[in-house]
């Protein structure tokens, strides 16, 4: 099943549902076995030096950090860049870590453009009324 569109926004509804294929705005890999996996939404993509970063790569590198319990990524603008990562990290009760840790812990698992330039440590992340990352409240905070 389908959505007719989006309740009182024919904008959107017309940009997401073209010749009657609605357009989720998921990112998709195919690998070799012809799996497709979910990379991330095209919404939260940004383009770091002219190459794509997706939020939720970053967010599970970050996450396999033992002091970290929760991550967001969003990007935010930078005058040599374009737009640079911007991580909102929720640490483990009683864990401790630095922003330059955090930094490096990337480095050794991503290309160092996908490394988050900043990295803000908050005590919970906010969240919509069904428990996903609110990242329109992120972009605010950013």
């Amino acid at each position: 099943m389908v959505t007719p569109g989006y309740w009182r926004n024919e904008e959107s509804t017309r940009k997401a549902i073209v010749e009657g294929w609605f357009h989720t705005g998921d990112m998709v890999r195919l690998d070799e076995d012809g799996y497709l996996f979910v990379v991330d939404r095209i919404k939260n993509m940004f383009i770091s030096g002219g190459e794509n970063v997706y939020p939720a790569e970053v967010e599970r590198v970050l996450q396999t950090h033992a002091s970290v319990s929760e991550a967001a990524v969003v990007g935010v603008a930078d005058a040599r860049w374009g737009e640079v990562g911007k991580a909102f990290v929720v640490l483990r009760p009683n864990a401790v870590a630095s922003e330059a840790g955090l930094q490096e812990h990337c480095r050794s698992l991503l290309a160092r453009f996908k490394v988050p330039r900043y990295i803000i440590f908050v005590e919970e992340l906010p969240k919509n009324d069904t428990g996903k990352i609110n990242r329109a409240a992120l972009k605010q905070l950013a």
